[in-house]
């Protein structure tokens, strides 16, 4: 998808390919019956990869991604397929994610609700507002996965804002927490397992790499937004085809 125009948001696709596979392909977000919601818009791309791969997309879209009056936008709006709601600003998506949940609840539906936010967003306030609101109101069917990769728009996240110890202030608000290795399928499946198994929401801090390690990525590329020429793109090709020998 970013090879068709030569740029593209490869970097999240990389650091968060593991966790939408587990959930849209491990048994955890039933469709038609759960909700999930993105809050970063600029993920989306891995989102299409893993509907592709799954039947929920067809395959043949992906040809289009980011090109005017595509279906595939480069960042989701509310036209972006699969999913129940894209935010546009960061920070949107747990209150969202909570208003499904606490919906589900006051109708007596039996579905679970499932957030994905990335790391930067916990320097919004709205998130700590809405974690809080979560916890008091004990959301159990709520999950949230945070991508952790330590990476945003203007930099390293360190350097913009401290946020860790990022497992001690979920805590703190009153959530169950999980802290595993994001690319490890078998760690969050894991750790998904345990979503309903308590009286507070559940959020897991995927801890992950911007790249997803792949070693064909100079270091001086900015991992937020990669410009892809087709040498880097044949390069990346031929060590992923390599890893799955």
């Amino acid at each position: 998808m970013v090879a068709v125009q030569g740029f593209g948001y490869l970097g999240q696709a990389l650091s968060s390919a593991e966790i939408f596979a587990v959930l849209f392909s491990g048994g955890f977000i039933r469709a038609g019956q759960d909700r999930f919601v993105l809050s970063p818009g600029h993920y989306a791309i891995g989102l299409y990869a893993v509907g592709a791969e799954t039947g929920l997309l067809n395959v043949e879209h992906l040809a289009s991604y980011g090109k005017d009056e595509a279906l595939l936008e480069a960042i989701g709006t509310e036209r972006t397929p699969i999913v129940d709601l894209v935010c546009g600003s960061l920070g949107q998506g747990l209150s969202g994610a909570i208003g499904f949940s606490l919906a589900a609840r006051l109708s007596g539906e039996e579905r679970d609700t499932y957030a994905f936010l990335s790391d930067g967003e916990m320097e919004e306030g709205q998130v700590w507002e809405a974690a809080m609101f979560a916890a008091h109101h004990r959301l159990n069917r709520l999950t949230v996965i945070v991508d952790v990769n330590g990476s945003q728009v203007d930099g390293p996240v360190s350097s913009v804002t401290t946020l860790e110890p990022l497992g001690e202030k979920w805590r703190s608000f009153g959530w169950r927490v999980a802290e595993v290795d994001g690319h490890d399928v078998e760690a969050l499946s894991t750790a998904l397992d345990k979503r309903n198994s308590g009286t507070q929401p559940f959020v897991i801090l995927a801890r992950t790499q911007i790249l997803g390690g792949m070693k064909s990525i100079p270091a001086t590329l900015d991992g937020h937004f990669i410009k892809l020429d087709k040498d880097l793109e044949r390069a990346l090709i031929a060590e992923l085809e390599a890893a799955l020998a």
